[in-house]
Order: structure tokens, then C-alpha cells, then sequence
């Protein structure tokens, strides 16, 4: 019996989805537009030079943005000794919790709702039992926004008149940011968590609490976020694999995605150093028979929302450096399969994410194209490599 390590590299999509004009998206490609701009030397800042991602590029990766759609990832080569593909997602969102779920083998069935590009963008309803549940007379913001702009744009009046910072973006979300010590880190946990239900009911998928510390020109989110999600619908590759009897580990966000259901051990940390050392500990201790299932959602966070394409450059290379040491700890028989979420391509217009095909790159089952599959054969093919059960409607790929 071996151990099984899946690992999201949140937005780190590789372009071509069937129905990206569907969402606008008709050309974007995170990974080939990032490896064309170092390329063409318009990512030089804290780098230089093309894009060098050794240890990707030894799993396939370039072959799979080409397989994908068509697109070169210049200056990324070398000899592959992976297992590469690319997945084609079902679910009619190009978000968090859709793409997650389907990894793990459960497709949304359902359409989320979504809050509207206008202010104020939130029913008077919904306001009114914020206000109710915080004990505030009115709330901020009420509207599509990026956090960290709105806390520096709303931040003094929040800490003036005590009201929180209530926004939304082309997820399904309802965002709640608030001062850690002026308005209460519980208080602020307390509200989201009271108002998720209602949201909840009407298919909005996530609540989430966005605490931030400083003062006025100095104010800075902290690790403290929570999300108050909704539950997948079905089993998902964590269940199976829990009620195998076998260990599971969530690694990052993983536990708020996924509602806690099925995870046995929450690693989490203020950044994706920090995830990434539990990972480096997991690779040594994780349990014979378990499943490690870990997001790195800084790609997205940092730079792909905010389209810092030398940020998120900058970014790949330190994840590939600290991959390679990761697949040397690997034992014999393991298997870590590498992919994203959905895509945020830093060179597209907006902040939204992008509909994406996504990178497969298995390390641990031998070497050769994978093809194109499915998210949900990811869960297959690991539920198959450890021997558990509830393959959903995925086909194994190993």
C-alpha cells in the first residue's frame, strides 16, 4: 500500500478550455502568456531572463500547455520523466470550490449565484441582517472589489464608525473584512458564520471572514482568514478515502473548501512557505496508505488577480525550486499528481480568473502523455492507486 500527494497550484491554468468564450476567456493561457513575457524580457523585476522551471519541465509541462491548446512555453524544456495531461473541467464555474470539487471527483451540479457589478450590489435583505448580526447600523463597501484595495480605500472609516467591509467579486462570494482588534477577530468569525446559511441556501458558495491589523496607510490582512463554504454535494475523494479507514492530511485551504468533510489532519499557514514545509514534513511522515491533498493559492491571491505577471513568474520558480526537493522524499511506490483549480492569466483584462484547461503531471507512474482527460479523473486515478472505493464518474488514468 503506497501514499498519494495532490497538489494544487491554485490558477495555474495552461489555457484551451472547449468553452472559454462561454466566460469571455476565448484565448487566455496563464502559463504560456507568463513563459512569453519572461521571454520577451517584461518580467525582469526580482528576475530575468525566460521563464526556468527545471522541475515542471522535467514532468511535462510545456508539452501539456501545447496539448491543451496549442501554445509554446518558450525557454521551458528538458527531458521528461513524468506523466503529463491536461483536464477539461464540466462544472459551469471557473472557481475555487468548483474546480476543487471536481478534482476530487464531484462536479457542481448546480449553477451559483452571483452578486451584480453594481452598488450597491447586495439586496437590502442581506444587508439588513448583516447589520443585524454585527450590531451595526449600515455596512461598507457593498460591492465588487479586490481586498486588499477596499481595506486601504475603506479601512479608517471602518475603524471610525465600526461598520465592516461587506464585498464581492465574480466568484460566488460574500467577503467580510473587519480590524482584528477594533471590531474582534471572534466577533468578525461570529458574523460570517452567522450569515452563511441564508447565503448558503441561495447557492453562494462562500463566506468569508478577511480579518486585517494596522492603521490608516498601514493596513495589512492577516492569516487569520476563514471560509464558511458550502458543503460538496456528494462524496468527494476525501470521503473515499477516510472511510477506507485510511489518513487523510489538507494542507492550506483545503479544509475550508471541502467544509472539513472527510479530512482527518488541517496543516495550514500565513503563506505558501509555510504550506509548503507542512509538505516537505508530510512527504516524511504522511502514513502508508494516505492521501495528502494540498492548494497553494498565493499564484492566485498575490498575483494572479492582482495581473502581476512578474509577481507570478517569480513565483513558479520558487515553487519549482522547492519542488525538487519534495520529489526526492518521495518513496518507492508513491504517486503526486500536480494540477490547478482553474486558470488567472496576470496578462488578461480584469482581475477575474479565466476558464482554463489545467496541467496533470504525475510523478511516481512512469514517464509519457497522459492525454486529455477530466477533472474528475484525477480522483479516479488516485481513489485506484490507493485501493479505496467511490471512483465517481471518473476513469483512472494510471
Amino acid at each position: 500500500m503506497t501514499r498519494a500527494f495532490l497538489i494544487v497550484m491554485d490558477s495555474v491554468g495552461c489555457g484551451g478550455a472547449p468553452d472559454a468564450a462561454q466566460f469571455g476567456d476565448a484565448g487566455a493561457n496563464t502559463l504560456a502568456h507568463i513563459a512569453a513575457d519572461c521571454a520577451a524580457g517584461r518580467c525582469d523585476t526580482g528576475r530575468s531572463g525566460p521563464l526556468h522551471l527545471p522541475h515542471l519541465a522535467s514532468l511535462g509541462l510545456a508539452e501539456t500547455v501545447h496539448l491543451a491548446s496549442g501554445a509554446a512555453m518558450p525557454g521551458v524544456s528538458g527531458a521528461i520523466v513524468g506523466r503529463w495531461g491536461a483536464a477539461t473541467e464540466v462544472s459551469r464555474g471557473k472557481d475555487t470550490p468548483s474546480g476543487h470539487w471536481e478534482l476530487a471527483g464531484v462536479p457542481v451540479p448546480w449553477d451559483w449565484t452571483y452578486f451584480p457589478d453594481r452598488m450597491p450590489a447586495f439586496p437590502d435583505a442581506l444587508v439588513a441582517r448583516v447589520c443585524a448580526l454585527a450590531g451595526t447600523a449600515g455596512i461598507l463597501g457593498n460591492c465588487h472589489a479586490s481586498g486588499v484595495p477596499i481595506i486601504e480605500a475603506l479601512g479608517a472609516e471602518h475603524l471610525r464608525t465600526g461598520w465592516p467591509i461587506c464585498y464581492t467579486s465574480a466568484d460566488s462570494v460574500f467577503q467580510i473584512a473587519a480590524h482584528e482588534t477594533a471590531f474582534g477577530l471572534e466577533r468578525l468569525l461570529r458574523l460570517c458564520e452567522g450569515i452563511a446559511p441564508a447565503l448558503h441556501a441561495v447557492n453562494v458558495g462562500r463566506v468569508i471572514a478577511r480579518p486585517f491589523v494596522g492603521a490608516d496607510g498601514a493596513f495589512r490582512r492577516t492569516a487569520n482568514r476563514h471560509d464558511y463554504a458550502m458543503a460538496p454535494p456528494a462524496p468527494t475523494l476525501l470521503d473515499w478515502v477516510a472511510d477506507a479507514g485510511r489518513i487523510t492530511h489538507a494542507v492550506g485551504k483545503i479544509g475550508d473548501i471541502f467544509s472539513m468533510q472527510g479530512i482527518g489532519h488541517l496543516h495550514k499557514g500565513p503563506s505558501d512557505a509555510d504550506l509548503f514545509d507542512h509538505l516537505d514534513r508530510l512527504s516524511a511522515t504522511a502514513e502508508t496508505g494516505s492521501l495528502t491533498f494540498a492548494n497553494f493559492v498565493e499564484f492566485d491571491s498575490l498575483y494572479g488577480h492582482r495581473r502581476d505577471v512578474a509577481g507570478y513568474s517569480r513565483h513558479l520558480e520558487w515553487f519549482d525550486a522547492r519542488l525538487g526537493a519534495l520529489l526526492r522524499d518521495l518513496r518507492p511506490g508513491d504517486i503526486a499528481v500536480l494540477t490547478a483549480d482553474h486558470g488567472n492569466d496576470p496578462t488578461w483584462p480584469g482581475t477575474d480568473h479565466t476558464r482554463e484547461r489545467v496541467p496533470v503531471l504525475v510523478v511516481g507512474a512512469g514517464s509519457g502523455s497522459l492525454g486529455l482527460c477530466g477533472f474528475v479523473d484525477v480522483a479516479a486515478s488516485i481513489a485506484a492507486h490507493l485501493g479505496v472505493g467511490g471512483h465517481g464518474s471518473g476513469r483512472s488514468f494510471l
